[in-house]
């Protein structure tokens, strides 16, 4: 079971596809006391893997200690950040702090479009900067690259570009149109595209030995299995089923691309939310509709339900228009 934790709205750079309209420190944030409770309630609900994200957790004057806390709690603590402000002497303080990993975001081999994406020069440089400060302090790292269409057709190499920087994993998060990436919607893949991208990392995986995922693509386990890749992970979307992201301010959602407040952890603690939550609950059924109810897969994929709720005015149990056996 995974949770993310935006821990700050604050952030250094200014990224087109931001669902958090990230940039400016928001007013009440969580303090340390409330983010110790939190971490407290995220492990009494059996979570194990603690995502630090932001805007740009490096950011958070108090991320070390809480670090520390989420490890003495029994979370295994990793961070997703831009790379940008990962010195070696962070690098070090973080996992002495009891830190297991680094999401590093790079969109492309390309400096000029990553940083275009990402809205400062010399991002992309920076981002290598900290992937090197990981892997010299023994710090394991992944990249992590959204996927547009204008990106889609360096995701190959972009693989490669991994596995000889020395990350332990490839992970591609398919853009959904929310947010500040409500404004570059056209960036979203076709559903045409968005098959075969999904195919082509299928296949991709079967010459690498990095962990290659796609995240926000559900039916990246059908493909899979249709092509006979094996794959550790057993379920596409876990929105609701393993997965929980709590904003700056402490306001739960199933999914960051799906903006249903479940609760507040100021006023309920975060095992009882995700225990009790009706909208949980209600994912929990599987009772999705259009084709994705009727569908084979729908143990396994669950198809996006982020997306799902873009495309049908915010049904989140509707079909997703993303796939090509719903197109049928």
């Amino acid at each position: 079971m995974i949770v993310s934790w935006n821990t700050t709205n604050a952030c250094n750079l200014k990224c087109a596809h931001c669902y958090r309209d990230a940039g400016v420190k928001a007013e009440e944030e969580l303090n340390t006391a409330e983010a110790k409770a939190l971490l407290e309630g995220i492990a009494r609900a059996g979570f194990k893997i603690m995502i630090f994200s932001g805007g740009e957790p490096l950011l958070r004057p108090d991320i070390t200690e809480l670090v520390a806390y989420a490890t003495e709690l029994g979370l295994i603590a990793v961070f997703g950040t831009n790379g940008t402000l990962i010195t070696r002497e962070k690098v070090l303080e973080l996992k002495a702090a009891g830190a297991k990993g680094m999401g590093i975001s790079l969109d492309s081999l390309d400096p000029e479009k990553h940083d275009r994406l990402r809205g400062e020069a010399g991002a992309w440089q920076q981002a290598v900067e900290g992937m090197k400060n990981c892997r010299e302090a023994g710090l394991p790292f992944q990249i992590h690259t959204t996927v547009m269409g204008w990106n889609e057709c360096e995701l190959e190499a972009m693989t490669d570009f991994a596995v000889e920087i020395g990350a332990k994993a490839h992970h591609f998060f398919f853009l959904v149109p929310t947010g500040r990436g409500a404004d570059i919607g056209d960036s979203v893949l076709t559903p045409e595209q968005h098959e075969a991208v999904l195919a082509r990392i299928m296949r991709k995986q079967q010459t690498v030995d990095i962990e290659l995922k796609p995240t926000c693509a559900p039916q990246f386990i059908r493909i899979a299995a249709e092509l006979g890749v094996r794959t550790r992970f057993r379920r596409g979307c876990l929105a609701g089923m393993a997965y929980a992201i709590i904003s700056p301010k402490g306001l739960v959602q199933p999914c960051a691309y799906l903006p249903l407040y479940l609760g507040d952890v100021h006023d309920t603690p975060f095992d009882e939310i995700w225990r009790d939550s009706e909208v949980l609950k209600k994912l929990r059924t599987l009772e999705y509709g259009g084709g994705c109810g009727q569908c084979k897969f729908k143990h396994v994929c669950g198809g996006c339900r982020a997306r799902a709720a873009v495309y049908a005015d915010g049904d989140y149990m509707a079909t997703d228009p993303w796939c090509r056996l719903n197109e049928k």
